[in-house]
């Protein structure tokens, strides 16, 4: 018979403390200049400073391009950002991250294990939310992407899903990506990312 943990739950951190300090450790550790970090993400260097320097609420669209740019994903950087690890993530641990722009949620499910080649991440998508990727954010993992509540329109490349509660899909080769919740309620879905080998 397993005990129940009897550790308090502690509240989850907010990823965007660190960001900042993040970003630029990143971009720091590969030697690379604001016009470097600039030129392989596509964000210009007076916003990457802005960000670096806390004057700017990073979205969803502008870190998945630095995240990309770095060669991790989203989860990754601001799971790094938050400095915790270990095996295991209560969901009271579990940090969230809003977009500012959007009101687009994600919560870090999986804990931060190193070079661990899963993670799991959990949406919300606001009604009349859009959250566009460039193809480069996906050119080192493999994705899946299954439905928990609601309808996503989904694009990747050229071609359209819409995905409702129950669905799983699996991402192709890297192309352009849109998440899109064109539906009259909120929808939730689950992001699994295994990096490639």
């Amino acid at each position: 018979m397993t005990m129940p943990d009897p550790t308090p739950p502690v509240p989850a951190p907010d990823p965007t403390d660190g960001l900042a300090r993040r970003l630029r450790l990143e971009r720091e550790a590969r030697g690379w200049s604001l016009g470097d970090l600039a030129a392989r993400s596509g964000v210009s260097k007076a916003m990457i400073s802005k960000v670096e320097r806390a004057e700017a609420s990073p979205t969803a669209v502008l870190l998945g391009r630095l995240s990309g740019a770095f060669g991790l994903t989203l989860s990754t950087l601001l799971a790094r950002a938050e400095g915790e690890t270990g095996q295991l993530r209560r969901a009271a641990s579990q940090p969230v991250w809003v977009d500012p722009a959007t009101g687009y949620r994600r919560r870090q499910l999986s804990p931060l294990m190193g070079e661990h080649p899963l993670d799991l991440t959990e949406v919300e998508l606001p009604v009349g939310a859009e959250i566009a990727y460039p193809a480069a954010s996906y050119a080192f993992l493999r994705q899946m992407i299954w439905m928990l509540d609601g309808t996503l329109t989904f694009r990747e490349g050229e071609a359209v899903h819409v995905l409702a509660a129950g669905d799983c899909l699996a991402l192709g080769a890297p192309a352009d990506c849109i998440f899109a919740n064109r539906s009259d309620r909120p929808c939730r879905y689950l992001v699994a990312v295994a990096r490639q080998r």
